[in-house]
């Protein structure tokens, strides 16, 4: 009992029928929240599949070829490796490279495939997430050679008889890197437009 202003106020519970109409509730709200879900999730399917019939007909979302021919026909293409070594195997790395692999770059080069070959150090420190040890820069011929999945196994046999010694040595080459990626560069003319 709870005493109200005009006295004592009773309320009567009915557990069953309160359990009942929260149930309901409940079960409603369940029902809606499943449709809701489905209807969501069909949206997105819907939506996902709509995109490219979207942006088909839009320029920017093609590749642009004329690009990419423009470069192939005369332009050389620049791409530069970088060689992160394990700490304390950085000249371990130089001299396997030296040995190993600079010699077929400069095959490549009398192939005419590339126009150059350099390699750079940092000259200071920097943070371990940043850190790279060699920086190769390749001057391709144009972008075409740059992408035509040269097969440099004959200058390889050529080079280096002796297959089992190249390749352990090879092999060594990578298990003390870190790290390897490769970037295509681009020069940008801050004169043109």
């Amino acid at each position: 009992m709870i005493q109200g202003l005009a006295g004592p106020v009773v309320f009567e519970l009915d557990f069953t029928q309160a359990t009942r109409k929260l149930v309901g509730v409940f079960r409603r709200r369940y029902r809606m929240a499943i449709r809701m879900t489905r209807l969501m999730c069909l949206l997105m399917m819907t939506s996902l599949a709509l995109i490219p019939l979207i942006f088909a007909g839009h320029s920017s979302a093609r590749p642009r070829q004329g690009t990419m021919a423009g470069e192939a026909k005369d332009q050389p293409y620049v791409i530069e490796y970088y060689y992160k070594t394990q700490w304390g195997h950085a000249e371990e790395f130089l001299t396997l490279f030296k040995k190993n692999h600079y010699p077929v770059l400069k095959k490549e080069m009398e192939l005419g495939r590339m126009l150059s070959v350099t390699m750079a150090v940092p000259r200071y420190h920097t943070t371990e997430d940043g850190r790279w040890d060699y920086r190769v820069t390749i001057v391709f011929k144009n972008a075409a050679v740059a992408n035509d999945n040269f097969d440099s196994s004959t200058i390889i046999r050529q080079l280096y008889p002796d297959q089992e010694t190249y390749k352990k040595e090879e092999q060594r080459r990578f298990e003390i890197l870190d790290a390897h990626w490769d970037l295509p560069v681009k020069d940008v003319n801050l004169d043109g437009k």
